[in-house]
This record gives structure tokens, sequence and C-alpha cells, in this order.
């Protein structure tokens, strides 16, 4: 058995998930039967429970550690500690060069979720240049948010999404419940007819077409929360 691990500490919490190697199970790949498949989403958990819930996730599926041969780890923006953690974690698992490692920033991984509704192409395909049609959107800050479109990211305020998500004709977006909410995006998601998926919800090999657009390396580098460089970076 050959499994893919997913682990994302970048938000609140801990999710994690096992795989069977390759893509995600949907109508045009592999018969549901045919799929291993097992998460663990656990808001409230801390970096100290990673190995126990692989543990458990390894045992769910039949699976040993040495069965794993990919990790796919987010690198944020997220929070010091738990990125710290998440990637410190997943750089021990490949330490030994038995398994690859593949970091991919939050909001990489989360256009994954838009990929579908964006033009009936099968769930999570991402070409080297990301569709256009797709953006995502999470809270970093009161009246800020980090915004991914056509392969860039922005920390940029309300007014700046919005222009934005217009000027390219966004059909897709993935957003978290903040964004989801906020009065002045809901009504220009609205306006542009765009289908708005949650950033939580669906099953994380939805992420394993990353593997063949993301190089594998060994040394990851986590992006903290910081607003102060992604001004830094539009100075």
């Amino acid at each position: 058995m050959t499994i893919d691990l997913y682990v994302d500490t970048s938000r609140k919490g801990i999710s994690m998930a096992v795989a069977t190697g390759g893509q995600p199970m949907n109508a045009r790949t592999m018969d549901e039967s045919a799929r291993v498949y097992e998460e663990i989403v656990n808001t409230e958990a801390r970096g100290e429970i990673l190995g126990e819930s692989l543990d458990t996730l390894l045992t769910r599926v039949g699976a040993t550690l040495d069965d794993v041969k990919r990790v796919m780890v987010t690198l944020g923006p997220g929070s010091f500690s738990g990125l710290r953690t998440g990637v410190a974690f997943c750089q021990g698992l490949c330490f030994s060069g038995k398994r690859e490692l593949y970091g991919v920033t939050t909001l990489q991984a989360l256009a994954c979720f838009a990929h579908e509704a964006a033009g009936n192409k099968p769930a999570g395909i991402v070409a080297d240049k990301e569709c256009a049609e797709i953006a995502v959107v999470i809270r970093a800050r009161t009246g800020f948010w980090y915004m991914r479109l056509n392969g860039e990211e922005f920390f940029i305020e309300t007014p700046e999404v919005v222009e934005r998500i217009k000027n390219a004709k966004v059909k897709a977006i993935v957003a978290d419940a903040p964004a989801q909410e906020d009065e002045a995006l809901k009504a220009a998601f609205a306006e542009i007819g765009a289908s708005v998926s949650p950033d939580t919800g669906k099953p994380l090999d939805m992420w394993a077409p990353l593997f063949s657009t993301v190089k594998p390396s060994l040394i990851q580098e986590a992006n903290y929360i910081q607003p102060s460089y992604f001004e830094k970076l539009k100075s």
C-alpha cells in the first residue's frame, strides 16, 4: 500500500489525513470502493498530538509509517506555534529519506477546493498557471484579508479584494467563515455570481494534484502570520 499524508496546522487546531497515493477519488479517476481515506480534524488540538493522530489514522487504514511515501504540509500564512510544530513534525518524518516532503501555502491548498466548481474540471486539478477564475479569501485581521488569485498571494484590505475579484471575473471562491459573513464581500460575491466554497469540510486529498506541481524538499520555511511582511512587499 502506498499512502500520502496531509498535514495542516496553519489554521485552528490540526487537520490530518491519509489517502491512497495518487489522484483523489472522483467520478473521473477511481471508484470509491478502491479509495483509502481517513482524516482527523480537531480544532482544539495542539502540536503534541500530531504523532498520536498519525498512528490512529494509519491503524484505521491498516497501514504503517513505511507505507507513507509522500507528505504534504501547509506553510501558512498561519500562527507561529501551529506552523512551527506542523512543519517540524513533517520534516522529522521525512528526514530519513524514506518519504518526500512537499510544502504548499495554505491558500494554494485551499484553491484546490474550488477547481471543480470553476469549470466542470475534476476536483483539484491545478495547472502550472492557476486558473484566474478561482480566488481564495481568508481573514488576516479586521478589515484585511489574505487572498490568492492567479498564483499570487496578497495581504489587502476589503475594497481591494472586491476590486480584484471583479476585474478577474472570478467564478469560484474559497472563503473562510469571516469572509462569507463580511457584508461587503458577500455583496461582491453575489454581484459577480461566483460560487462560494467553504475552506473546511472537504477531503484533504483534493490537494493531491499539487504533488505534480510542487518540488519536494526537506527544507521548508513556514509563513507565520506577519501582516507587516506583506505590507513591506507592497511598498
